[in-house]
């Protein structure tokens, strides 16, 4: 079971950026990953993901703006959050599926970091 460790969320104003990061406790190079996000009031939805071959995938909402990538040797996935945006706010979490592409169920959760963007 991989255990996934969110950080880097906070306080930003609009047009900022941040850098979420989400430390795996096994080995995940071949693992697709993704991060998602919640805001209040609304259903979670995908934001990025990244197949075990280090394909990436991005929702319309954050093309151009985010980039999600894996470091292998510190087997930490990342979200580079650009030009931020309020409707940016939200809890973003990541995920994994046990497998390298993105077909399988998303079995492992980490437990989410808060990022606000203002106006």
């Amino acid at each position: 079971q991989v255990q996934l460790v969110e950080s880097g969320g906070g306080s930003v104003q609009a047009g900022g950026s941040l850098r979420l990061s989400c430390a795996a406790s096994d080995i995940f190079r071949w693992y697709c990953m993704g991060w998602f996000r919640q805001a209040p009031g609304k259903e979670r939805e995908g934001v990025a993901t990244i197949t075990g071959g280090g394909r990436p995938t991005y929702a319309d909402s954050v093309k151009g703006r985010f980039t999600i990538s894996k470091d292998y040797a510190n087997n930490t996935l990342y979200l580079q959050m650009n030009s931020l945006e309020v409707d940016d706010t939200a809890m973003y979490s990541c995920a994994a599926q046990p497998a390298p592409s993105c077909n399988s169920r998303w079995s492992n959760w980490g437990q989410g970091t808060q990022v606000i963007v203002s106006a």
